[in-house]
């Protein structure tokens, strides 16, 4: 299988990242385009043998992070639901919304790094490639994540539920 073959195959995971990132699909479908522009013209750079897919996500990132700091004017998030296999009860609905909402207002930096282990399934070493940041400061991010997003689906002010604990 060639490099384009097996790009095309992660175009998914990318746009499900994306629409995570973004929060709504026409500046999800944008940031995708965006992702692959720059992956198709940078492709001599990837290094073959090594993770696709870790490459493209943090191709992603800093197109991303690049868009963040351009600072264009964003159109409002729209609130709708994420699309299901199959259509869940009332009460599961609003629990994904909330869920939905509660990831939105977390930090950049803390909600790619929950997306990139709990939504894309990568390892802690592959979330750390991908955003070129150390391994710790995936685990941190990701505790402080969890820890945001426990203390708002509960209602409890940040920093209420369980606290960390230094190890010696």
């Amino acid at each position: 299988m060639n490099d384009a073959e097996s790009i095309v195959e992660l175009i998914p995971r990318l746009r499900r990242y994306a629409r995570a990132l973004a929060g709504d699909r026409p500046a999800a479908d944008d940031l995708v385009q965006d992702t692959l522009e720059r992956a198709w013209s940078k492709l001599h750079l990837y290094r073959r043998g090594t993770d696709l897919r870790a490459w493209l996500f943090t191709v992603m990132h800093n197109v991303y992070v690049n868009q963040r700091r351009a600072a264009r004017p964003s159109s409002p998030l729209d609130e709708e639901m994420p699309e299901l296999a199959q259509p869940g009860r009332e009460i599961d609905a609003l629990v994904l919304r909330d869920l939905d909402a509660a990831i939105r207002r977390l930090p950049p930096d803390q909600r790619e790094v929950l997306l990139l282990v709990a939504l894309e399934d990568m390892s802690y070493s592959e979330a750390a490639d991908a955003l070129e940041i150390p391994i710790g400061t995936v685990m941190s991010r990701l505790a402080r994540a969890r820890e945001k997003l426990r203390a708002m689906l509960s209602g409890l002010p940040a920093g209420s539920g369980t606290q960390l604990k230094i190890v010696k």
